[in-house]
């Protein structure tokens, strides 16, 4: 048992049961009392031993809005730019539709679904190749998609940047579009990091997707190169909150040190019998229907009280 196991958060353990958020209807939990155990641990360590890892599509932004309009994915703001030559979208359509059923077959190893997803990566980069595009197009079509992102979502970015923690924003969609919507919801501070596949161009025209491809399943920090800035900064970080929409994302903290402790926050909405056994298996907390991050604020929101007991505990105790 680790010396942190030993010690108690200032002003006593907390219990889930003493956390609103947490005792809704839609917030689910297979093991509460791992969950209320890592709270503890968050809660003992501190902001300074946080990191943030994210999916984007569905997960920052919502998997439903209030009128009922269709979100589409990085990809679909993409393909939704006109000046796209006009079999673009037929073929990456017909991809979709042959790739996609592979992606998410429950049968199917993950070993052989990699080079599937491989097969489909290296396809689109060939089709989004030849022709000349401006950023600009995907600016003005992610501008109409700004108050998609889940409710709440600009308050837990600014509690993140007050906070100076970590945000890792992986996605296996594309990061232009990625950029795009949370540069103009204002929330890209500068302690978000967004890993995802990036357009290039060569002599004037798009040429596919920058190295090394993010799939769903190579999306997690063991892609993050040990030389670079974004790893020196989180490598020591070992309280992680995870947040995704689909299986794969869980694994999203794959590559960080055994001794580290991991929430894992699911948000399900389609098919939510049929995936509930899944899900609850998988991730610690699996939200229903929630189209906020008022779960994620409270466990931020907790950190911080904490951490502000710890000092006031610290300066007393110095004096």
């Amino acid at each position: 048992m680790g010396c942190d196991e030993k010690r108690e958060p200032a002003g006593g353990r907390l219990r889930v049961q003493d956390i609103p958020a947490l005792t809704q209807d839609h917030c689910r939990m297979r093991d509460p009392a791992e969950v209320e155990r890592i709270i503890n641990e968050f809660l003992i360590g501190g902001p300074e031993r946080m990191q943030i890892v994210s999916d984007f599509d569905y997960t920052i932004t919502k998997q439903r809005t209030e009128d009922g309009g269709a979100v589409p994915s990085s990809f679909g703001i993409f393909n939704a730019c006109q000046s796209l030559p006009e079999n673009f979208k037929a073929e990456t359509d017909k991809l979709y539709h042959k790739y996609r059923p592979i992606e998410i077959d429950p049968h199917m190893p993950i070993a052989e679904k990699v080079q599937y997803m491989i097969e489909w990566w290296t396809k689109s980069g060939e089709l989004t190749s030849g022709f000349p595009f401006d950023q600009s197009e995907i600016d003005q079509i992610a501008s109409k998609y700004t108050h998609a992102l889940r409710d709440r979502t600009h308050e837990f970015f600014a509690d993140l940047q007050r906070l100076g923690i970590p945000t890792l924003v992986f996605s296996a969609g594309l990061g232009n579009s990625v950029v795009s919507v949370l540069r103009q919801a204002n929330v890209l501070h500068p302690n978000v990091k967004v890993v995802s596949n990036f357009l290039q161009f060569r002599d004037g025209l798009l040429d596919g997707f920058q190295q090394p491809m993010i799939h769903t399943f190579n999306k997690n920090e063991t892609v993050l190169n040990e030389t670079s800035e974004y790893y020196d900064l989180v490598h020591t970080r070992d309280h992680i909150i995870v947040m995704g929409d689909s299986i794969g994302d869980a694994d999203m903290a794959s590559g960080v040190p055994a001794s580290s402790h991991i929430i894992k926050i699911g948000f399900l909405f389609d098919h939510v019998e049929a995936n509930m056994k899944k899900y609850m298996d998988t991730f610690d907390i699996v939200l229903v229907d929630d189209q906020t991050m008022d779960v994620p604020r409270t466990l931020l929101s907790l950190i911080e009280k904490h951490h502000k007991l710890n000092l006031e505990a610290a300066k007393q105790s110095s004096l």
